[in-house]
């Protein structure tokens, strides 16, 4: 009885996300796995995903769920949808109001909401769109936060997609001790079950700055983390700190690839998760690959970290 109720109560929601990619292949090639340990609705257009199917000549079947906060008819040995009518011309346009639906359905259910991969590019040539993690902060009114988090170590940009010369502008004293306050208390929710034994801050120039010779930067990162974050360590040469890393290790950077880099590197296994919403927030850690689409080349490994936490 015990582990019927957990498995009825494990519920998540998928994005479907950019159908132009391999999301579709690794849903399909994960639920044998997957069909007895949770039960999981994606939010999709059902032509799209029937006809992709239809592509890679799949047999496994789609059922259409007539209410998702309720998880209405739903039949574990099929992949269970979600169907979203595509109002709009423009593609982005069509993916916007699915997020915009996956978001509402997970803020009332309180569900897990993953997002498989969108090509970021089809959004920023129309609107103004850094990414996914700061499109759901902005339609929650809320600031969120991308952590990676790996096998061997996670870590945490606190600047995502912008320009490097804009860096700069968030490092006063004031904003970054309110994001990094922000963060600190986040980390400690149960519903995100990080346990950081070890958070390391990196320094924002080579070698820290020479003594303030390069810049004034590190200089503020220093005094701000000694005075108010006494569980924060560093800053820390980047081109040194990933050497002989204590597991349970969570790593700040002022700037994505100082980070984003070595975690791709060295974690075989990783995810991404959004801090800051009422739910939680999950992504693989990998693009759409529309490059190997169809060619059976894709690995779950990611999603299925993203399905079982």
């Amino acid at each position: 009885m015990i582990l019927i109720d957990l498995y009825m109560n494990n519920k998540k929601y998928i994005f479907l996300g950019d159908i132009d990619s391999i999301n579709v292949e690794i849903i399909i090639n994960s639920h044998h796995y997957l069909k007895n340990k949770l039960k999981y609705i994606i939010i999709c257009n059902k032509f799209e995903i029937l006809d992709y199917i239809s592509k890679i000549k799949s047999k496994i079947k789609i059922n259409e769920i007539i209410d998702p906060l309720k998880f209405s008819n739903y039949k574990i040995n099929n992949i269970n949808i979600f169907n979203i009518e595509n109002k709009y011309k423009e593609k982005y346009k069509n993916l916007l109001n699915q997020i915009d639906i996956s978001n509402k359905i997970s803020q009332i259910t309180g569900f897990d909401l993953i997002t498989m991969p969108i090509d970021k590019s089809l959004f920023k040539k129309k609107i103004e769109f850094i990414g996914m993690t700061e499109y759901l902060g902005k339609i929650n009114n809320t600031n969120t936060f991308m952590l990676m988090h790996g096998e061997k170590f996670s870590v945490m940009p606190l600047t995502t997609h912008i320009n490097l010369k804009n860096i700069h502008k968030i490092l006063n004293r004031n904003k970054l001790g309110e994001n990094l306050k922000q963060v600190m208390d986040l980390i400690k929710l149960k519903r995100y079950k990080l346990n950081f034994r070890t958070i390391k801050f990196l320094c924002y120039n080579p070698h820290c700055s020479e003594d303030n010779t390069i810049g004034k930067e590190d200089g503020v990162i220093s005094k701000l983390i000694d005075k108010n974050f006494k569980k924060i360590t560093g800053p820390y040469p980047a081109d040194s700190a990933f050497n002989n890393i204590k597991k349970n290790t969570l790593f700040f950077s002022t700037y994505h690839d100082q980070v984003l880099i070595p975690f791709k590197i060295m974690n075989k296994k990783g995810y991404n998760l959004t801090l800051g919403l009422k739910y939680r927030r999950l992504s693989p850690a990998h693009g759409t690959a529309k490059d190997i689409k169809f060619k059976k080349k894709s690995d779950n490994s990611s999603f299925l970290q993203c399905m079982l936490i």
